[in-house]
């Protein structure tokens, strides 16, 4: 697990037509569940599940990342807000490319904790 740059990802997304925001969706995935010492919860399916349910579940997906960094913040005792119902929001409202920034900040603020 890595920091990410947020703005080099929304370019490399948007150069890339998206392909590179496939790859940033299952980072963000494995990164969380990772972080949260969860097992069941793996990138590549959830993208599986979002292609085969035609984007449902990617709406699922958005509350469930919200509930796994809030609680990876809980375990390594930082202030934690539970942004779940937000991210299912944004994800509604067509911004997922918001979402991926919010998790990928919190991604990096739980990386820098562990440093």
């Amino acid at each position: 697990m890595k920091q990410r740059n947020i703005v080099v990802c929304v370019i490399l997304s948007f150069v890339t037509c998206g392909i590179y925001g496939i790859i940033w969706f299952v980072n963000l995935t494995d990164d969380a569940a990772r972080l949260n010492n969860d097992n069941s919860f793996s990138g590549g399916t959830a993208f599986l599940y979002t292609l085969i349910t035609c984007g449902i579940y990617g709406i699922y997906w958005n509350y469930k990342m919200g509930k796994e960094l809030y609680e990876a913040k809980l375990k390594k005792n930082m202030v934690a807000t539970d942004q779940s119902v937000l991210y299912l929001i944004l994800s509604l409202l067509g911004l997922g490319i918001v979402n991926y920034c919010l998790m990928q900040n919190e991604i990096n603020e739980l990386l820098q904790k562990e440093a």
